[in-house]
């Protein structure tokens, strides 16, 4: 992450574009296939009643049989690996009704026209036991087909409800033909220049921030991991307010209960132009809906209550045991970790607490820094993974928080471990890797680190920073392993079921 001993080189930086080779995923490539669709909630079929030629006419989930009306084609909408038009025995396409975007709104058939309500994105859901199960997904709503209210019982008409893995939301298709059935890859980078990434896997899709340093807050995605790659970054916010109009850093993104139900919380740190260091402070943004997109409006200037008179960075939200917390960075003559209170995603309800002060070698090197806090839980276990030393040093590098009970507000409620858990590979080329995130594959099974790294030793606080991914595993005593960087170009297997 650039900070305060970095910045002036930074502002100094000149940002270049460079190309970047992506190596195409393994897979085989889907194709069209005629299926029945079972749901499993009730095993009932897609069912088209009485073989309709009524445009119109709801489709409903009814006891499988082996009629035409429950056998449906399924046509890969061109330049999409993942999207198919889906076509009943009449001839016309599934739609829903009237492109809506709303809960419950109808499942029909429709004459064949092309729209996005007309097309249907086969995301894979993992159930144990079988195979070939989907939700099927509207791009134009991003909600999914299944019964109404859910239900398992035969002859229920199909809408379109949020996405989920039970709830009648996951169908088989057992005539599935292509995708998934070789080996997708993909190779570092990401993003060639992508500091502070933060990457989410939400609704089919992976969704890339990274620092801009500039007025814009930016957002890439992409239905596989390698083709973030190539994923142009799109703009979702400009910022305007004067205490907060320049430099976007370290964003990263949650999807937080707020008084709306869910909404993603953009989280990032920014300051007065033109880059003024002294009044750097963390900012958020609203989602409208739940597309992690946007649009977004101006949520809060997330400032410490009693201590708003110093600069903080890097951003980073807890949640343990129904409450939740912000993790940042600050300067007292070095960089200490803190901890803050939080009444909703946008409130401070108590004032900074030092979490993790820089004391080891290893945290010292061109600096006292300890930044970037980033939490990860599994097993009933809390970690908070953390950035340590200097960026503009080689030796940037992970160190790790353990939660032990007690109030998280404490630092003796922490344990730090007395080493390193990730960095730099001499022999990997991999300098510097640090301000991290994590993410899940698409089946929930695998656990991934997102980074940024430089490519030589002289690598510094800037823009030339790459965002690289890796799967990470687990020790024995439930801690995670996060292995050595692999060197950019590195042919990786892609994520569970992408």
């Amino acid at each position: 992450m650039t900070r305060s001993r970095c910045l002036s080189a930074l502002f100094a930086a000149l940002l270049v574009a460079v190309a970047f080779l992506v190596a195409p995923p393994t897979a085989s490539a889907a194709v069209a296939f005629t299926s029945t669709g079972v749901n499993l909630n009730g095993g009932n079929c897609l069912d088209l009643p009485g073989g309709s030629t009524t445009a119109g006419a709801q489709l409903r989930a009814f006891s499988c049989a082996s009629g035409a009306n429950q056998n449906f084609g399924y046509t890969l909408v061109s330049g999409t690996a993942d999207t198919y038009t889906i076509t009943g025995q009449s001839g016309q396409c599934v739609d829903v009704y009237g492109a809506s975007t709303a809960d419950n709104a109808a499942i029909i058939q429709w004459p064949c026209h092309g729209g996005t309500n007309q097309q249907w994105r086969l995301v894979p859901v993992a159930v144990s036991g079988t195979d070939k199960t989907f939700n099927l997904v509207s791009v134009s709503s991003g909600k999914c087909v299944t019964p109404g209210g859910g239900s398992s019982a035969s002859d229920t008409n199909l809408v379109q409800l949020p996405c989920a893995t039970a709830n009648g939301r996951v169908w088989r298709l057992p005539a599935f033909a292509g995708g998934g059935t070789g080996t997708k890859t993909f190779t570092n980078p990401l993003s060639q220049h992508g500091p502070d990434p933060w990457l989410t896997y939400y609704n089919g899709y992976y969704y890339l921030a990274t620092t801009t340093w500039n007025s814009t807050v930016t957002m890439r995605k992409a239905s596989t991991l390698a083709g973030l790659a190539s994923a142009s970054d799109q703009v979702i916010f400009n910022l305007t307010r004067p205490n907060g109009a320049g430099t976007m850093w370290a964003p990263e993104f949650h999807l937080l209960d707020g008084p709306n139900g869910k909404r993603w919380y953009f989280y990032y740190t920014a300051g007065r132009e033109p880059y003024d260091l002294g009044t750097q402070r963390i900012h958020v943004l609203e989602s409208a809906g739940l597309d992690p997109m946007g649009p977004y409006s101006f949520k809060a200037d997330l400032l410490d209550p009693t201590q708003d008179n110093t600069w903080e960075l890097d951003p980073g939200i807890l949640q343990l045991d129904g409450r939740l917390y912000l993790l940042g960075t600050f300067y007292n003559g070095s960089q200490p970790m803190f901890i803050r209170p939080l009444s909703n995603p946008w409130t401070a309800s108590g004032t900074r607490r030092v979490l993790s002060t820089p004391t080891y070698s290893w945290e010292t090197v061109g600096g006292a820094v300890n930044e970037g806090a980033e939490v990860l839980q599994r097993g009933g276990k809390t970690f908070i993974v953390y950035s340590a030393s200097h960026c503009s040093t080689p030796d940037y590098k992970l160190g790790m928080l353990t939660y032990n009970g007690g109030d998280p507000l404490s630092s003796s409620s922490w344990v730090k471990s007395p080493n390193p858990v990730f960095q730099r590979s001499n022999a990997n080329g991999v300098y510097a890797p640090g301000h991290n995130g994590f993410f899940k594959s698409p089946d929930g099974t695998e656990d991934w680190i997102v980074y940024h790294a430089n490519n030589s030793t002289s690598g510094g606080c800037d823009m030339n920073r790459s965002t690289r991914a890796q799967k990470f595993t687990w020790n024995a005593d439930g801690t995670p392993n996060f292995g050595t960087p692999v060197a950019l170009g590195t042919t990786l297997p892609a994520p569970s079921r992408e």
